[in-house]
């Protein structure tokens, strides 16, 4: 049953993941839709197509890291009542959009990643103003949502929208998940397996869980390693792991975007690791019951860290600390099949409780009826 919202989606774009959770606002809300054509750094997108609220495409125009939406501020002037929108202070046209908007007692909500920890002081008079244009700011994280308090934003106005990947899918998934010999296959051993998938850049520091793997070796632990995910960097972890002589502990697996064929892969691993910070990787990894590990620098993280729950569904390690990280990975490879069982319970309540476009629907219903 739909909810007459009267309600105007902008968007920077629309990434391939967010189509599940946009679906579910077509069919449940009386939404339209405007999305941008394409973003500075490239990422796949769905096609806009699929939803029955589309009403066109935005052109996005770059100078630097500023752009303008060419089409996004006419639409202030159309009979909605909101505006959702990807809140970024970047976009010049959303400043306009958001005035306007004031000016005609419309009412305008943010969908933003909010405050990170690490803003300057330029960056934060910035973010202070644009945020406060807005009638409503749904934020990814808990996390950022206090350090806006502790800026003096009124915690009513705020709301954590989290965020997902395919939840139905994967979760429908689940139940056709059991042990398998995908690694036992590939690397003829039966060491514990760590996986990463996402996308190989330097920025996510792979090569430092290289250098924990064979330190881990030296000491005689053994432990295999998979990469899903395509180097975009030209990062080289084959070259890296030849010239550490784990080469044969290592997986260059590629790009894959099977959900069946990563639900094994995750199901089948003992840990996920992300050395940089992990993002929708750690959605992935724990809707398909596998638990995340990564730095514990929240400012220099991406939201997603909020689902993990230390001990429970994953844990975190000093960021760039070798040491530490390669602890925190014996830690977890030593679990005993009840314990991996456990873990796995952990990850589908995490993702049931909030990371799912169901969650999402309800925050952004719940947005629009405190008014």
């Amino acid at each position: 049953m739909k909810t007459n919202t009267n309600c105007c989606c902008i968007f920077n774009t629309g990434p391939h993941y967010r189509l599940p959770v946009y679906q579910l606002m077509d069919s449940a809300m009386d939404v339209d839709f405007y999305i941008g054509d394409k973003v500075e750094t490239p990422v796949k997108t769905f096609d806009y197509g699929a939803l029955h609220g589309f009403k066109g495409i935005l052109r996005n125009h770059y100078v630097h890291h500023f752009y303008w939406q060419s089409g996004a501020v006419r639409q202030v002037f159309k009979p909605y009542k909101y505006y959702i929108m990807s809140g970024e202070p970047y976009c010049l046209s959303s400043w306009v959009l958001l005035l306007m908007a004031k000016l005609l007692g419309k009412k305008t909500i943010a969908w933003t990643h909010g405050w990170y920890g690490r803003e300057g002081f330029v960056k934060e008079l910035i973010k202070k103003t644009f945020f406060r244009l807005f009638y409503r700011l749904m934020v990814y994280s808990q996390y950022s949502i206090d350090l806006m308090v502790k800026e003096g934003f009124d915690p009513r106005r705020m709301y954590c929208i989290a965020n997902s990947m395919d939840s139905d899918k994967e979760k429908a998934l689940r139940l056709q998940l059991k042990p398998s010999m995908v690694y036992t296959d590939h690397f003829h051993s039966k060491a514990p397996v760590v996986i990463y998938c996402g996308r190989i850049q330097k920025v996510k520091r792979l090569d430092e869980l290289l250098l924990c793997v064979k330190a881990l070796k030296d000491e005689g632990t053994m432990v295999n390693i998979v990469f899903v995910g395509a180097d975009v960097d030209g990062v080289g972890l084959d070259k890296q792991a030849a010239s550490l002589d784990i080469a044969s502990q290592v997986w260059l697996y590629g790009p894959c975007y099977d959900d069946c064929t990563l639900g094994e892969l995750f199901y089948n691993a003992t840990v996920c690791v992300s050395p940089g910070n992990v993002g929708l990787t750690a959605i992935h990894a724990l809707s398909f019951g596998c638990p995340v590990l990564t730095h514990g620098d929240f400012a220099h993280q991406m939201p997603e860290f909020e689902a993990i729950c230390p001990g429970k569904t994953g844990d975190f390690f000093r960021k760039d600390d070798l040491e530490d990280m390669r602890n925190t990975i014996r830690k977890w490879i030593i679990m005993d099949p009840a314990q991996r069982e456990a873990v796995r319970k952990n990850a589908y309540e995490e993702i049931d409780r909030k990371w799912n476009i169901h969650y999402q629907l309800e925050i952004l219903k719940k947005v629009i009826r405190d008014e």
